[in-house]
């Protein structure tokens, strides 16, 4: 399938090259469009605009309601309103909780046997890692725990690289290994 795109063109240009549209529309359309001035209509939205602020200053208003700020203050402040960002509640991202680890930690009597062999040998693969702890410990760890051991491994396989790159170990990775 492939999707075939129009070039980007206003409606009144649409309407121009849409095959269907009458000739005499057409003409019609060309004669407004040449007669359109982008500054002009501009001048002509902001005195709308100023007559609208000018009608709603005029509105009595009651003694009883909140004094709210000017219009033209709050017109003003539009231009740096970007600066601070969203003010409402309901804008502002909620934190994801971490999920804690639900049940005990497989690896746990063993992990530093295993931190060992991944030490001797990077380049090992997780499942020669899970293979070699199934022979040293038979019937105990089941294939079921690859996927646990590789998530162990990238942190160790991340700490590693930060350690060729920059010389020291990466403080989060350690932190994140030592909480598992």
């Amino acid at each position: 399938m492939r999707k075939r795109y129009h070039l980007p063109a206003t409606p009144c240009q649409r309407l121009m090259k849409h095959p269907l549209t009458p000739a005499s529309v057409r003409a019609k359309l060309a004669q407004m469009a040449a007669q359109l001035d982008p500054v002009s209509l501009l001048s002509d939205m902001r005195a709308a605009q100023q007559r609208l602020v000018a009608s709603a200053d005029r509105l009595p208003t009651s003694d009883s309601a909140v004094s709210e700020p000017a219009l033209d203050e709050f017109l003003s402040g539009l231009r740096t309103a970007w600066r601070e960002g969203e003010i409402r509640p309901t804008g502002k991202p909620k934190p994801k909780q971490k999920r804690e680890r639900r049940r005990p930690d497989p690896f746990a009597g063993v992990t530093h046997e295993l931190r060992g062999w991944f030490e001797e040998g990077p380049w090992q693969t997780n499942r020669e890692l899970l293979a070699r702890l199934q022979s040293e410990y038979p019937e105990k760890y089941p294939n079921l725990l690859l996927r646990t051991l590789q998530r162990r491994v990238k942190i160790w396989r991340k700490e590693k690289a930060h350690e060729m790159v920059f010389g020291t170990t990466s403080s989060a990775a350690t932190f994140q290994a030592m909480t598992e």
